[in-house]
């Protein structure tokens, strides 16, 4: 007959389950849908889509997607004070962190593609940041 999970941890000692629970606790924190980060930073659909300057219906389609532009996530992150990085990872080297994705702003008006002029030159890896912003080529409509 086999063991449930509720019957091993029946065995275990009080103190061996609060950190096998823990352990748990950190594990599922590691992954969360954008859903769950919403519910664990305590903001409502509402709060995020004010902040976007979006409807409400926005943030939950949002939250459905597989499929997101960075700078869709970067905004959808930063609404709840975070910060987007991210890292690449191959089997031969340490992970990879990437520059340069979150730092980019579109204009509503303009549909300009600007990035924000960095702290120190050297920080940014630039001798002087950019003269001007690239213009975004304009998207082909759907038929």
């Amino acid at each position: 007959m086999a063991i449930t999970l509720d019957d091993m941890m029946k065995r275990l000692s009080p103190a061996r389950r609060r950190k096998v629970e823990a352990r748990a606790a950190e594990l599922i924190a590691e992954e969360l849908s954008l859903r769950d980060l919403r519910k664990a930073r305590a903001k409502t659909q509402a709060t995020l889509a004010k902040k976007l300057g979006i409807g409400q219906d926005g943030i939950s389609r949002l939250e459905q997607r597989s499929d997101l532009m960075i700078s869709t996530l970067g905004r959808y992150i930063e609404s709840m004070g975070g910060e987007l990085h991210l890292i690449a990872e191959f089997p031969d080297r340490p992970p990879v962190r990437l520059r340069g994705f979150a730092t980019l702003d579109v204009s509503p008006q303009t549909k300009q593609i600007t990035q924000p002029r960095p702290k120190t030159p050297a920080r940014a890896g630039l001798a002087e940041p950019p003269a001007k912003p690239f213009r975004a080529p304009a998207r082909k409509k759907r038929r």
